[in-house]
């Protein structure tokens, strides 16, 4: 529950001093976080099964219920550091399998899922302190730097570096600016 914690802290931080209750009652990143938090935590415990089960069975559908609510699919198997930040609700897609290193943020409509074929074929790994734009599509077995920004509307499906900015279908990159600025 601490990585909930930091998540909340950059929640506050990012809404000019909302109270706590409004950002809890108005906030459906946060909404979708929690459960993610709570249901990955059972997940990962290391719980006997006959006690795990069930309680996997009710994060599911409370995972399904939030993603009814909000549009953000968060599912308790993915691996998400801490200090993580959805900017604004709906259709954001995350593969089960899907890696996001710590401080990251993330705009609506984004993708993370597999794609490829063969040996190609997987899920991408997020580094530290990334910024996904809004639509942007990430897929297949890749790596996203560390610091890096993916434009609004790209599709990633090849490595990228650390600490530059890329955008496009297929997003190549166009700066070497980092992901300072928007996190």
């Amino acid at each position: 529950m601490n990585k909930f914690l930091l998540d909340f802290k950059k929640y506050k931080k990012y809404s000019g001093g909302k109270s706590t209750l409004i950002l809890m009652l108005t906030t459906q990143g946060l909404w979708a976080l929690l459960v993610y938090r709570l249901s990955n935590n059972i997940y990962t415990s290391r719980l006997p099964f006959f006690i795990k089960k069930p309680l996997l069975l009710g994060a599911v559908i409370n995972q399904k219920i939030i993603e009814i609510l909000t549009g953000i699919s968060l599912p308790y198997a993915a691996i998400i550091g801490e200090c993580f930040y959805i900017a604004h609700y709906g259709h954001i897609i995350i593969h089960p399998k899907a890696i996001i290193g710590d401080n990251c943020n993330i705009a609506q409509g984004v993708t993370i899922g597999v794609s490829g074929r063969g040996d190609r074929r997987g899920v991408p790994v997020i580094g530290n302190n990334v910024f996904i734009a809004a639509n942007a599509v990430i897929a297949g077995k890749i790596f996203v730097g560390d610091n890096s920004v993916i434009g609004a509307n790209s599709l990633v499906v090849k490595n990228i570096a650390q600490g530059i900015t890329v955008v496009g279908v297929p997003a190549v990159k166009v700066s070497d600016n980092n992901s300072e600025a928007y996190i």
